[in-house]
């Protein structure tokens, strides 16, 4: 079954989203449940979780330099933190993908699992990151 890249990033933040609530979740494991699919991992999907994952702690930093004054990333729902980290390696680290379809990606994840709060902040987040 081919992926579309939005399909995987939605993969990815299902992935990520559980990594961050229970350590021991397995990325591979969790991709076949989530995809009902045993065919092969998508590398982009890969890509993305483990560089999310291995830059977690810079791209908090990143993202922290771009909250308004009192928000840290401890304030930031885990659903929005997920979606950040996850535009904000896109952003930093991905060179093919435009930074407009990183953040165009980010808030139709954010439409879809959060709430128009998060999605405004999300957005507000981003903006402030690519000005």
């Amino acid at each position: 079954m081919n992926f579309t890249r939005h399909k995987i990033r939605e993969f990815a933040f299902q992935t990520l989203f559980a990594i961050n609530a229970n350590d021991t979740t397995d990325k591979e494991l969790f991709f076949h449940a989530i995809s009902k699919t045993q065919d092969e991992i998508p590398s982009y999907y890969l890509e993305l979780v483990n560089g999310v994952l291995e830059h977690k702690e810079d791209l908090d930093n990143k993202i922290s330099e771009y909250l308004v004054s009192g928000w840290s990333i401890n304030r930031i729902a885990k659903t929005d933190l997920a979606v950040l980290r996850m535009a904000f390696f896109e952003i930093y680290y991905v060179d093919d993908i435009p930074n407009k379809v990183a953040i165009n990606e980010a808030l139709e994840l954010t439409k879809k699992y959060s709430d128009d709060h998060s999605r405004k902040f999300v957005n507000g987040v981003l903006s402030n990151a690519i000005s």
